[in-house]
């Protein structure tokens, strides 16, 4: 992330101007403040703009990789500019879901735009009666269904790439099976 000088970008806000009415007519002082003005007009440009930083909508591209930091975010450089600054304005939100089965299934499309199914339960149960018998064991694997999108044409999916993200994002005491399909799963109107 840089935000050197812009070549030609004029200051809002020349020094030269403020000078007392004793510099007004000096020719080196003029000059010399119109030099200061190269120097800080990006840095009020940016102070000008500086809400527009904070909205990965908004941010330059480069601004995007500290920005996802902020908010715990994933930004990968290789991805298209829009799916980054998607990837960093749902950050929040993907993180209150982290876990569940819609925090996966929203992160697989927005990520790796597939279509995801995920059922099982990853292993929990508890009871609501104190010093009750336990309920039976469940059956602690999640099995994570993902398709290409309807209408998606050639887009095929990365089994490696999915299996990766679902890795990181399923809870540590969970056992996840992935299935890559062709297409939606037989029976269903997807």
């Amino acid at each position: 992330m840089s935000r050197a000088a812009v070549p030609g970008l004029p200051s809002r806000y020349p020094i030269g101007g403020q000078l007392p009415a004793l510099y007004a007519e000096d020719d080196f002082a003029q000059r010399f403040t119109a030099g200061l003005d190269t120097v800080l007009a990006p840095v009020f440009a940016t102070l000008d703009n500086l809400p527009a930083y904070f909205d990965p909508r908004l941010a330059p591209a480069d601004f995007l990789s500290w920005l996802a930091t902020w908010v715990g975010g994933v930004d990968d450089p290789r991805w298209p500019v829009e799916l980054r600054r998607e990837a960093v304005a749902r950050a929040v939100e993907l993180h209150r879901r982290r876990g569940t089965r819609r925090g996966l299934v929203e992160a697989l499309r927005l990520v790796l735009g597939v279509v995801a199914e995920v059922s099982g339960d990853g292993g929990a149960a508890w009871s609501r009666t104190a010093g009750a018998e336990p309920p039976p064991a469940p059956a602690g694997e999640v099995l994570v269904r993902v398709w290409p999108p309807a209408g998606g044409g050639a887009h095929e999916v990365d089994a490696d790439r999915v299996r990766a993200l679902v890795r990181s994002l399923c809870p540590v005491h969970t056992v996840c099976r992935v299935e890559v399909l062709p297409g939606p799963p037989a029976g269903e109107g997807r």
